[in-house]
């Protein structure tokens, strides 16, 4: 890795990471806010600024935004998450100025005109509309929900109808302005990019941004509980999760690897003991959402209403086993498996500078290669053998289900099925 990283005066930082072997480049504008960012009042204006963001400025309508990067063959887009938003573009290297000037612009000097929000608010309408008519969506946002429950963490990144069509051109306006602030914004690139004059474009161009930092997002506390929207569907969407670990915890990479032996593969225990074996569902897996404070360590399951009850058992006597019997073999194979991930990513300019903006923001540096390949290579099976015991024994579990699932185990159920023997032959 090439990595540079240079901080402009106001706080924003630039990073890039040159691949003398490419002629293209991606990079982006990455800020330190999501929707947890937003408060009760705002929820999901953040998602509504991102989309707005290419509806036209004071110089360029949004229509020849959209023309002016495709004439250079290049792509431009964004993305809102819980915790960060990034606009980003790929194109060839001797367009990198143009792709600078269209972020700088669009981030400064949107105009936010009233029929482009009006539009642009009923096409955010019927992305809500679609999120609520996939019950799989659903059930990731009632779990979301559920185990953050009254907080911003908690609450759908894409706000509800009533609060999109309510937002004016003022609301946004005064959002950007709280929150896209210099020290909380990392401009990343990777691929065919000289570092100097990316540094010299954005001084000149994202120079006008606040140095003052935003204030921080609200604290998350883990709570759990329970959700189930009972529907008359073909297939039961089921979702069990635990508290997790933040970012910055030692445990981090055990609860990863943990993730992974459980439900990371075609080799991992869920699905071969449940899918492989028993045949009780199509996709089975398990996953790790790391937070700045908090984390949610989850498992995804689909099936019929006829084989929930054969299903739940067994899932719950993985999650026990996990803390007495995950070996090194499994832990080897897991090991390899993220490593592999994170250096296939590596061949993808987007993917590092993604990579190395996010850890910006969370790290305040970039990681090398050869320190993450250490902390994990340091991680146990012992590591793992205690945290799968910390994260599901005596814990309180969160549980979300959609579908035909009125004969599912509660929550309850869950959490002192947990802490009991063999649940194999358990009635529900």
């Amino acid at each position: 890795m090439d990595v540079n990283t240079t901080v402009l005066k106001n706080g924003l930082t630039v990073v890039t990471d040159r691949m003398p072997h490419l002629k293209t480049a991606a990079l982006g504008v990455w800020i330190k806010t999501g929707s947890r960012s937003e408060r009760l009042e705002q929820n999901g204006i953040t998602h509504l600024l991102e989309h707005m963001a290419f509806k036209g400025t004071a110089t360029r309508s949004a229509r020849q935004i959209a023309e002016e990067i495709e004439a250079v063959g290049g792509e431009l887009n964004a993305a809102t998450s819980i915790e960060h938003t990034n606009y980003y573009a790929r194109v060839l290297a001797e367009d990198v100025p143009l792709a600078v000037d269209m972020l700088a612009d669009i981030l400064q000097n949107s105009s936010f005109d009233a029929e482009e929000l009006r539009r642009e608010q009923h096409v955010i309408l019927q992305e809500i509309g679609a999120a609520a008519d996939t019950p799989e969506d659903k059930a990731f946002d009632l779990f979301q929900s559920s185990a953050w429950p009254d907080q911003a963490i908690g609450r759908p990144i894409l706000g509800t109808p009533e609060q999109v069509q309510a937002y004016k051109s003022s609301d946004l306006n005064a959002y950007l302005a709280e929150r896209y602030r210099g020290p909380d914004m990392v401009l990343a690139a990777a691929g065919a990019v000289d570092h100097d004059q990316l540094v010299a474009l954005a001084e000149e161009r994202f120079g006008s941004f606040s140095s003052e930092e935003a204030a921080p997002d609200e604290f998350a506390t883990y709570k759990g509980g329970e959700t189930r929207l009972v529907k008359d569907l073909m297939e039961a969407q089921v979702l069990i999760g635990f508290e997790g670990r933040p970012y910055k915890s030692k445990d981090y990479y055990a609860i990863q690897i943990l993730a992974s032996v459980l439900g990371g593969g075609m080799s991992s225990r869920l699905f071969q003991e449940i899918r492989e074996k028993h045949g009780l569902c199509y996709a089975i897996y398990s996953f790790h959402w790391a937070f700045s404070d908090t984390g949610l360590f989850g498992l995804h399951a689909a099936t019929s209403k006829e084989d929930l009850p054969a299903l739940m058992p067994m899932i719950l006597d993985e999650l026990r086993a996990a803390g007495e019997t995950i070996g090194d073999e499994e832990v080897n194979r897991a090991r390899a498996q993220i490593r592999a991930g994170l250096m296939m990513a590596l061949e993808s300019p987007a993917a590092r500078a993604g990579q190395i903006a996010r850890q910006i923001l969370v790290h305040r540096r970039v990681l090398s290669m050869d320190e993450v390949s250490a902390k994990i290579e340091a991680v146990t099976a012992a590591d793992i053998r205690r945290v799968a015991r910390e994260t599901f024994l005596g814990t309180t579990p969160t549980l979300t289900a959609v579908g035909p699932v009125d004969n599912l185990l509660s929550a309850e159920d869950i959490a002192n099925s947990l802490n009991s023997p063999v649940l194999r032959a358990a009635s529900i």
